[in-house]
Protein backbone atom coordinates (compact mmCIF):
# COMPACT_ATOMS: atom_id res chain seq x y z
CA UNK A 1 0.00 0.00 0.00
CA UNK A 2 1.56 3.08 -1.15
CA UNK A 3 2.49 5.45 1.99
CA UNK A 4 0.28 8.70 2.50
CA UNK A 5 2.01 11.81 3.43
CA UNK A 6 -0.69 14.63 5.12
CA UNK A 7 1.13 15.98 7.74
CA UNK A 8 4.63 17.20 8.03
CA UNK A 9 7.08 19.01 10.51
CA UNK A 10 10.13 20.68 9.53
CA UNK A 11 13.15 21.21 11.97
CA UNK A 12 15.26 24.23 11.77
CA UNK A 13 14.04 27.72 10.91
CA UNK A 14 16.81 29.14 9.37
CA UNK A 15 16.74 30.03 5.68
CA UNK A 16 16.03 26.28 4.49
CA UNK A 17 13.55 25.20 6.93
CA UNK A 18 11.19 28.12 6.56
CA UNK A 19 11.73 27.45 2.74
CA UNK A 20 11.06 23.87 2.89
CA UNK A 21 7.86 25.14 5.16
CA UNK A 22 6.11 27.53 2.93
CA UNK A 23 6.90 25.27 0.30
CA UNK A 24 5.08 22.66 2.00
CA UNK A 25 2.13 24.55 2.87
CA UNK A 26 2.08 26.14 -0.36
CA UNK A 27 1.00 22.63 -1.42
CA UNK A 28 -1.69 22.16 0.75
CA UNK A 29 -0.22 20.21 3.68
CA UNK A 30 -0.40 20.94 7.33
CA UNK A 31 2.92 22.15 8.94
CA UNK A 32 4.87 22.26 12.08
CA UNK A 33 8.15 24.20 12.35
CA UNK A 34 10.50 23.83 15.26
CA UNK A 35 13.98 25.00 16.40
CA UNK A 36 15.63 24.81 19.53
CA UNK A 37 16.14 28.05 19.07
CA UNK A 38 12.56 29.38 20.55
CA UNK A 39 12.96 32.81 18.82
CA UNK A 40 13.32 31.81 15.78
CA UNK A 41 10.76 30.22 14.24
CA UNK A 42 8.35 33.21 14.71
CA UNK A 43 10.93 34.90 12.42
CA UNK A 44 10.70 32.46 9.88
CA UNK A 45 7.09 32.93 9.81
CA UNK A 46 7.21 36.65 9.71
CA UNK A 47 9.62 36.27 6.88
CA UNK A 48 7.68 33.29 5.27
CA UNK A 49 4.57 36.22 5.33
CA UNK A 50 6.85 38.48 3.32
CA UNK A 51 7.54 36.22 0.91
CA UNK A 52 4.38 35.68 0.59
CA UNK A 53 2.92 39.06 0.60
CA UNK A 54 5.68 39.88 -2.09
CA UNK A 55 4.05 37.80 -4.23
CA UNK A 56 0.86 39.29 -4.02
CA UNK A 57 1.97 42.95 -4.33
CA UNK A 58 3.35 41.78 -7.78
CA UNK A 59 -0.06 39.98 -8.68
CA UNK A 60 1.04 36.90 -8.44
CA UNK A 61 -0.98 35.32 -5.42
CA UNK A 62 -3.88 36.25 -4.39
CA UNK A 63 -3.75 37.82 -0.55
CA UNK A 64 -6.76 35.12 0.49
CA UNK A 65 -4.39 32.60 -0.74
CA UNK A 66 -2.01 33.94 0.96
CA UNK A 67 -3.57 33.76 4.74
CA UNK A 68 -4.73 30.13 3.59
CA UNK A 69 -0.96 29.47 3.28
CA UNK A 70 0.11 30.99 6.40
CA UNK A 71 -2.80 28.85 8.26
CA UNK A 72 -1.57 25.61 7.35
CA UNK A 73 1.87 26.62 9.47
CA UNK A 74 2.42 26.38 13.04
CA UNK A 75 5.37 26.42 15.37
CA UNK A 76 6.11 23.39 17.99
CA UNK A 77 7.40 24.85 21.15
CA UNK A 78 8.22 21.34 22.02
CA UNK A 79 10.33 18.26 20.29
CA UNK A 80 7.92 15.93 21.61
CA UNK A 81 5.25 17.30 19.04
CA UNK A 82 7.03 16.59 16.36
CA UNK A 83 5.09 13.78 15.12
CA UNK A 84 4.19 13.58 11.35
CA UNK A 85 3.87 11.30 8.53
CA UNK A 86 6.93 13.13 7.37
CA UNK A 87 10.16 14.64 9.27
CA UNK A 88 12.10 16.87 7.43
CA UNK A 89 15.54 17.54 8.60
CA UNK A 90 17.30 21.09 8.38
CA UNK A 91 19.82 21.81 10.70
CA UNK A 92 23.57 22.86 10.39
CA UNK A 93 25.87 20.40 8.44
CA UNK A 94 27.05 17.92 11.55
CA UNK A 95 26.71 14.14 11.56
CA UNK A 96 26.55 14.00 15.54
CA UNK A 97 23.94 16.33 15.92
CA UNK A 98 21.71 14.93 12.87
CA UNK A 99 22.04 11.51 13.94
CA UNK A 100 21.09 12.59 18.12
CA UNK A 101 18.20 14.56 16.21
CA UNK A 102 16.88 11.43 14.33
CA UNK A 103 17.63 9.04 17.00
CA UNK A 104 14.91 11.37 18.94
CA UNK A 105 12.45 11.41 16.16
CA UNK A 106 12.01 7.72 16.43
CA UNK A 107 10.97 7.76 20.03
CA UNK A 108 8.10 9.85 19.24
CA UNK A 109 7.00 8.81 15.77
CA UNK A 110 5.19 5.64 14.16
CA UNK A 111 6.77 2.91 12.68
CA UNK A 112 5.46 4.14 8.73
CA UNK A 113 6.46 7.73 9.65
CA UNK A 114 9.06 8.87 6.78
CA UNK A 115 12.05 10.79 7.90
CA UNK A 116 14.34 12.71 6.07
CA UNK A 117 17.16 14.71 6.17
CA UNK A 118 17.80 17.73 4.20
CA UNK A 119 21.47 17.58 4.30
CA UNK A 120 23.89 18.61 1.50
CA UNK A 121 26.63 16.51 1.92
CA UNK A 122 26.43 13.53 4.77
CA UNK A 123 25.88 9.89 3.58
CA UNK A 124 22.45 8.98 4.08
CA UNK A 125 23.34 5.50 5.55
CA UNK A 126 26.11 7.04 7.79
CA UNK A 127 23.59 9.26 9.33
CA UNK A 128 20.76 5.97 9.46
CA UNK A 129 23.62 4.20 10.98
CA UNK A 130 22.36 4.77 14.60
CA UNK A 131 18.75 4.68 14.01
CA UNK A 132 16.36 0.92 14.62
CA UNK A 133 14.21 1.64 11.18
CA UNK A 134 16.77 2.78 8.96
CA UNK A 135 14.41 1.78 6.32
CA UNK A 136 12.25 4.36 6.99
CA UNK A 137 15.24 7.13 6.63
CA UNK A 138 16.45 9.14 3.30
CA UNK A 139 17.55 12.41 2.20
CA UNK A 140 15.78 14.80 0.64
CA UNK A 141 17.65 17.21 -0.60
CA UNK A 142 16.48 21.11 -1.55
CA UNK A 143 18.13 24.22 -3.08
CA UNK A 144 18.44 27.77 -1.77
CA UNK A 145 15.84 29.62 -2.34
CA UNK A 146 13.70 26.34 -2.02
CA UNK A 147 10.35 28.11 -2.85
CA UNK A 148 12.22 28.74 -6.26
CA UNK A 149 14.34 26.55 -7.02
CA UNK A 150 12.70 23.60 -8.83
CA UNK A 151 14.96 20.52 -8.50
CA UNK A 152 15.50 18.13 -5.35
CA UNK A 153 17.80 15.05 -4.53
CA UNK A 154 16.33 12.51 -3.54
CA UNK A 155 18.45 10.02 -2.05
CA UNK A 156 18.47 6.07 -1.14
CA UNK A 157 20.51 4.80 1.74
CA UNK A 158 21.80 1.64 1.85
CA UNK A 159 19.05 0.42 4.04
CA UNK A 160 16.01 2.65 2.98
CA UNK A 161 12.96 1.16 1.33
CA UNK A 162 11.68 1.37 -2.16
CA UNK A 163 7.93 2.38 -0.35
CA UNK A 164 9.56 5.56 1.15
CA UNK A 165 11.93 6.60 -2.10
CA UNK A 166 8.06 6.21 -4.31
CA UNK A 167 6.78 8.19 -1.88
CA UNK A 168 8.72 11.24 -1.63
CA UNK A 169 8.89 11.13 -5.56
CA UNK A 170 4.90 11.99 -5.59
CA UNK A 171 5.74 13.96 -2.90
CA UNK A 172 7.71 15.79 -4.81
CA UNK A 173 5.82 16.05 -7.28
CA UNK A 174 2.83 17.88 -5.62
CA UNK A 175 4.86 20.82 -4.05
CA UNK A 176 5.97 21.22 -7.54
CA UNK A 177 9.65 19.53 -7.61
CA UNK A 178 11.77 18.18 -10.11
CA UNK A 179 12.89 14.83 -8.15
CA UNK A 180 16.21 13.74 -9.45
CA UNK A 181 17.42 10.03 -7.55
CA UNK A 182 21.23 10.59 -6.54
CA UNK A 183 23.39 7.66 -5.42
CA UNK A 184 24.28 7.83 -1.45
CA UNK A 185 27.82 9.87 -1.42
CA UNK A 186 29.40 12.49 -0.14
CA UNK A 187 27.75 15.60 -1.85
CA UNK A 188 25.56 14.13 -4.28
CA UNK A 189 25.21 15.32 -7.27
CA UNK A 190 24.95 18.69 -7.38
CA UNK A 191 27.14 19.86 -4.34
CA UNK A 192 29.84 17.15 -5.51
CA UNK A 193 30.16 19.22 -9.06
CA UNK A 194 29.11 22.69 -7.57
CA UNK A 195 32.06 22.95 -5.13
CA UNK A 196 34.46 23.54 -7.47
CA UNK A 197 32.94 26.45 -8.58
CA UNK A 198 33.47 27.59 -4.94
CA UNK A 199 36.29 26.42 -4.05
CA UNK A 200 38.72 27.21 -7.17
CA UNK A 201 37.10 30.66 -6.89
CA UNK A 202 38.50 30.68 -3.65
CA UNK A 203 41.34 29.78 -4.74
CA UNK A 204 41.76 32.38 -7.11
CA UNK A 205 41.15 35.15 -4.20
CA UNK A 206 43.70 33.73 -1.75
CA UNK A 207 46.43 33.95 -4.98
CA UNK A 208 45.38 37.63 -5.54
CA UNK A 209 44.53 36.70 -9.16
CA UNK A 210 41.38 38.44 -9.29
CA UNK A 211 38.80 40.48 -6.76
CA UNK A 212 35.63 39.17 -5.52
CA UNK A 213 33.90 41.68 -7.87
CA UNK A 214 35.79 40.53 -10.97
CA UNK A 215 35.29 37.15 -10.50
CA UNK A 216 31.47 37.42 -10.13
CA UNK A 217 31.36 39.81 -13.26
CA UNK A 218 33.21 37.18 -15.71
CA UNK A 219 31.30 34.11 -13.79
CA UNK A 220 27.71 35.99 -15.14
CA UNK A 221 29.39 37.04 -18.37
CA UNK A 222 30.21 33.48 -19.17
CA UNK A 223 26.18 32.74 -18.77
CA UNK A 224 25.97 32.02 -14.53
CA UNK A 225 23.00 33.70 -13.18
CA UNK A 226 25.01 34.03 -10.18
CA UNK A 227 28.73 34.43 -9.41
CA UNK A 228 30.75 32.55 -6.68
CA UNK A 229 30.72 35.01 -4.32
CA UNK A 230 27.33 36.00 -4.54
CA UNK A 231 25.96 32.55 -4.62
CA UNK A 232 28.17 31.50 -1.27
CA UNK A 233 26.05 34.57 0.27
CA UNK A 234 23.12 34.07 -0.61
CA UNK A 235 23.38 30.25 0.45
CA UNK A 236 25.10 31.42 3.76
CA UNK A 237 29.25 31.33 3.81
CA UNK A 238 28.88 29.47 6.98
CA UNK A 239 26.42 27.12 5.56
CA UNK A 240 28.98 27.14 2.54
CA UNK A 241 32.11 26.28 4.04
CA UNK A 242 30.48 23.41 6.60
CA UNK A 243 29.62 21.35 3.71
CA UNK A 244 32.78 22.19 2.38
CA UNK A 245 34.88 20.91 5.11
CA UNK A 246 32.06 18.02 5.35
CA UNK A 247 32.84 17.10 1.94
CA UNK A 248 36.77 17.51 2.42
CA UNK A 249 36.45 15.24 5.61
CA UNK A 250 34.65 12.49 3.64
CA UNK A 251 37.07 12.13 0.79
CA UNK A 252 39.71 11.77 3.14
CA UNK A 253 41.17 15.01 2.93
CA UNK A 254 41.24 15.35 -0.67
CA UNK A 255 42.96 18.61 -1.84
CA UNK A 256 40.56 19.46 -4.51
CA UNK A 257 37.78 20.25 -1.80
CA UNK A 258 40.61 21.78 0.92
CA UNK A 259 38.61 24.50 2.56
CA UNK A 260 39.73 28.31 2.34
CA UNK A 261 41.31 30.30 4.81
CA UNK A 262 39.25 33.36 3.69
CA UNK A 263 35.89 31.92 3.91
CA UNK A 264 37.11 30.58 7.51
CA UNK A 265 37.88 33.64 8.52
CA UNK A 266 34.74 35.22 7.40
CA UNK A 267 32.67 32.50 9.31
CA UNK A 268 35.07 33.70 12.32
CA UNK A 269 34.10 37.24 12.01
CA UNK A 270 30.12 36.35 12.04
CA UNK A 271 30.36 37.51 8.48
CA UNK A 272 27.45 34.99 7.02
CA UNK A 273 26.10 36.63 3.81
CA UNK A 274 22.51 38.18 3.14
CA UNK A 275 21.46 36.50 6.47
CA UNK A 276 23.71 38.41 8.89
CA UNK A 277 24.20 41.71 6.83
CA UNK A 278 27.55 41.56 5.28
CA UNK A 279 29.96 38.31 3.62
CA UNK A 280 31.92 39.06 0.67
CA UNK A 281 29.49 42.09 -0.16
CA UNK A 282 27.83 44.49 2.51
CA UNK A 283 23.91 44.57 2.26
CA UNK A 284 21.83 47.35 3.65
Amino acid sequence: MPIEIKHIAVIGAGTMGQGIAQVCASAGYTVMLYDVQPDLPQTALSQIQKNLTNLVDKGKLDASRRDEVMSRIEIAGDFRQLEADLVIEAVIEKLEIKQKIFAELEKINAMDSILASNTSSIPITQIASVLRRPERFVGLHFFNPAPVMKLVEIIKGVATSDAVVDALRSFSERIGKVAVMAQDSPGFIVNRVARHYYVESLRLLEEGAASVETIDKLMRESGFRMGPFELMDLIGVDTNFSVTKSMYHAFHEDSKFRPSRIQQQKVDAGHHGRKSGKGFYVYP
